[in-house]
């Protein structure tokens, strides 16, 4: 039986000042993001770009950033060498920022942008993994407080933009965005400091092994994880990083873990997927004005603020399961009505609920993959960015249906989300089933 009710855990002082600190890097990331779409026709007219050089500056960076980032979670360790590596990246995010505000060409831009994405990287995705670690029983909570600040951030982007358009005046709105960039540098620069006050913690222990039940994600009753060590026999390899690499190829042949890392990127599509298609989709498919096609941004937005903001309430007494598999069979109505349904408003009502029901989508998802590499969390990381590398290619998929079938056709092929979800999550059970600790 899955657990729905429990009681609230009350952190340590230390763990209050991680998941501070932490929230203020994902709010500065989120920040960031929200900041550069609302920018970035301000960008296209002060260096004059072309649409094909916007298009290389929203691919070029998820790609080699990527590859780039890719052993950054191995490599990274533990302990003192991973909180090195997260200040060295707060150190790169920063003048990442400071080169995008004074890149005077597409070249110097393109530069900025695939170095912040690594930078990101360490910052952010490492400042996660060292959360998890702190207090893994309760990944679900620390996601959904971690999901809450980054769209509190997204929403607060393009108001960051108004108001150094306001310092800049009317006549110089053109370089506005580069006192934008320079505002977040300094943002930025706090969370640095904010995490550079939280010392290292221990490193965690090898994952306990326990008997598994037989089933398709074990290899038999009694029988160890083919992808955790042996308890009984000493890894000497656990310090270095050719024993983390090793422990990366054999936590890639444990299904489960293959399970979580597929759908944290299906999950993608009705996210920020969506949210990027959505303005294009309400003027060119549902012929809206540009601004009600920014209001129908904002609803979304504002939407998915509202439900982290309920979630990070509800995580507390409920299973992350319990309300990943309600949200998914809801989605798997709610995204063809809010296709089918006709009118601009009604569209909009039911996005709002769409986003809602999505919202306990990435943090269970991401909580379980955590948990399933369980006190291996450099690891998650990498697997994560190996995982973005395949998903990147959705965006383009999308693209190209849209060129060839139209927009509207192109998003009708995300409503494969929810049914990918049902399927992913149809052989589990709950937190036994999955070789994982309870849901506290």
């Amino acid at each position: 039986m899955v657990k729905l009710w429990t009681r609230r855990a009350r952190p340590s002082l230390a763990g209050t000042w991680l998941l501070a600190a932490a929230l203020a890097v994902v709010l500065v990331d989120e920040l960031v993001d929200g900041t550069k779409g609302a920018a970035l026709p301000l960008i296209r007219r002060d260096l004059g770009l072309t649409y094909g050089q916007i298009g290389l500056l929203a691919s070029a960076p998820l790609v080699l950033g990527s590859l780039l980032e890719l052993p950054l979670g191995i490599v990274a360790g533990h302990g003192r060498r991973r909180r090195r590596a997260v200040l060295a990246g707060g150190v790169a995010f920063i003048l990442a920022l400071v080169a995008v505000a004074v890149a005077r060409s597409f070249g110097g831009l393109l530069v900025a942008f695939v170095l912040f994405f690594p930078a990101s990287g360490a910052f952010v995705g490492l400042t996660q993994s060292r959360l998890m670690d702190a207090d893994p029983a309760r990944s679900e909570q620390h996601l959904a407080r971690w999901e809450l600040a980054g769209s509190a951030g997204a929403v607060a982007g393009p108001p960051v933009l108004v108001a150094a358009l306001a310092v800049r005046g009317d006549g110089q709105a053109g370089g506005g965005w580069r006192l934008a960039y320079l505002a977040l540098a300094a943002c930025a620069a706090l969370a640095w400091l904010a995490v550079a006050r939280v010392r290292p913690g221990p490193e965690p222990a090898p994952p306990a092994e326990t008997p598994a039940p037989p089933g398709p994600d074990h290899s038999g009753p009694g029988q160890p994880d083919p992808g955790q060590p042996d308890p009984g026999r000493p890894d000497p390899g656990r310090h270095s990083r050719a024993g983390a690499a090793r422990r990366a190829a054999r936590a890639l042949r444990q299904p489960r873990v293959l399970r979580w890392l597929a759908l944290t990127q299906v999950c993608d599509l009705l996210g920020d997927l969506l949210t990027g298609f959505l303005a294009l989709y309400l003027v060119d498919v549902v012929h809206a004005t540009p601004a009600q096609a920014a209001l129908g941004v904002a609803i979304r937005l504002g939407a998915g603020l509202a439900a982290d903001a309920l979630l990070v309430g509800v995580l507390e007494r409920a299973s992350g399961l319990t309300l990943l598999r309600a949200g998914t069979l809801a989605a798997a109505v709610l995204y063809p009505a809010f296709l089918l349904v006709p009118g601009l408003w009604p569209k909009l009502l039911v996005l709002g609920a769409l986003t809602v029901v999505t919202a306990p989508w990435y943090p269970v998802l991401q909580a379980r993959l955590y948990r399933s590499l369980a006190g291996q969390s450099g690891i998650a990381v990498s697997l994560s960015s190996a995982a973005t590398l395949v998903g990147g290619a959705f965006p383009l998929a999308v693209g190209f249906l849209a060129e060839r079938f139209g927009l509207g056709w192109a998003l009708a092929s995300l409503a494969l989300a929810p049914l990918g979800l049902l399927a992913g999550l149809w052989r589990t059970c709950g937190p036994a089933a999955e070789g994982a600790p309870a849901v506290s």
